[in-house]
């Protein structure tokens, strides 16, 4: 986050703490809700608490993106927000995932809780600051109030209107005249954030359009308009698939051969990366990407270790040198993609020794994904 979107009438330790929650988001949406907090007014809550929230649809095994933004949620944490992630289960349903069985989504769910737990390192659990809470949507959905919440946020939005969110789902615009759920979407998840008094709603920047219909409907009827805070996203390692805009170059799980799954083993990782797009003089690679944001801000280096007949090891501690040394041939692509391959084995081992003792949990993933 830049500097100059916090707000210079914040004292210093406000300053600081909005700098520390919101580093390393791409965009931030409506900061002066969160500094007005910090300064004295209440929360969405009534209270000083401030609380955010991301919902994820329990839709399979994670990928790679998960990393980034557990980085957030951390930054959440470590500055004192209660940080929901919500497990959009009935959002699945509409979206059609696992064909609309809930037990399946159900199951996802639990496998979710257990991927979050352990990147972020366990975590404590509770409504109190620094803490963190899963809660199902059908849980939410159980609110009478929640139904009343899901009209108003319906009302006066015209279908066009919301046929523009369909990428949020994953779809395009014109996909879904034949399903009435779908239109509901963004009703839904706008309700979600007003339902659990959201002080920052956060996602990926193809959430964008989700929480600029909330803030729309914020407007009409007079409710708290949450922060909105928008984390990078990750391209798929074939490279950009089409309009940038629509996010159908993103890295996806529903691609498997697309993505680095968070369980891909060393060999696994290998053989993708050797595929990955990266293109000599072109600084647009998931490469690259993963570099940035995945391997520097954990390891602090990229460490290449070509063939010795071809060259001697090296490091690299910033992406413009890494970058540099292939575009001038001091690294071979090739080399280039396996140091990542490496380095991303290194950084998700947690996750493979975490999930290697919950074998009875990661067979049934596997069962429902039709995966290994």
């Amino acid at each position: 986050m830049d500097e100059k979107e916090s707000p210079s009438n914040l004292d210093k330790d406000s300053e600081d703490a909005i700098q520390s929650m919101f580093s390393g988001c791409e965009e931030v949406v409506g900061v002066e809700h969160v500094t007005s907090v910090l300064s004295g007014a209440p929360s969405h809550s009534g209270d000083d608490q401030l609380v955010a929230y991301i919902g994820l649809e329990p839709s399979g095994k994670a990928h790679l993106g998960w990393v980034i933004l557990s980085d957030t949620i951390r930054n959440l944490l470590d500055s004192g927000v209660n940080v929901i992630v919500l497990l959009a289960d009935w959002h699945a349903w509409v979206n059609d995932k696992f064909d609309r069985d809930m037990d399946k989504i159900s199951l996802a769910g639990d496998y979710m809780k257990e991927v979050f737990r352990t990147l972020l390192g366990n975590p404590p659990e509770g409504e109190g600051p620094g803490q963190i809470r899963f809660i199902r949507a059908s849980e939410v959905m159980d609110s009478g109030k929640y139904w009343e919440r899901v009209l108003r946020c319906s009302k006066n939005m015209s279908l066009s209107r919301v046929r523009r969110t369909f990428s949020i789902m994953g779809r395009a615009e014109d996909s879904s005249d034949h399903d009435l759920s779908a239109f509901y979407y963004p009703a839904l998840q706008a309700a979600d954030i007003f339902e659990l008094k959201v002080d920052i709603a956060f996602g990926g920047m193809d959430q964008r359009k989700a929480h600029m219909y909330m803030r729309e409907v914020a407007d009409r009827n007079g409710w708290t308009k949450a922060t909105c805070i928008h984390t990078p996203m990750l391209s798929g390692l074939k490279g950009s698939g089409g309009r940038m805009d629509s996010y159908d170059h993103k890295m996806s799980k529903s691609d498997p051969n697309n993505a680095i799954l968070m369980h891909d083993d060393l060999d696994s990782l290998r053989k993708k990366m050797k595929k990955a797009f990266l293109e000599v003089g072109n600084s647009s690679s998931a490469v690259f990407e993963m570099v940035e944001y995945i391997i520097l801000p954990r390891l602090g280096k990229v460490k290449v270790s070509p063939d010795p007949k071809y060259g001697e090891p090296s490091e690299f501690s910033d992406l413009e040198s890494f970058s540099n040394a292939v575009s001038d041939g001091t690294v071979h692509p090739l080399d280039a993609k396996m140091a990542v391959a490496e380095g991303l084995s290194e950084v998700l081992a947690p996750v493979s020794e975490h999930f290697s003792s919950r074998t009875e949990l990661m067979s049934a993933i596997n069962s429902i994904t039709g995966s290994q």
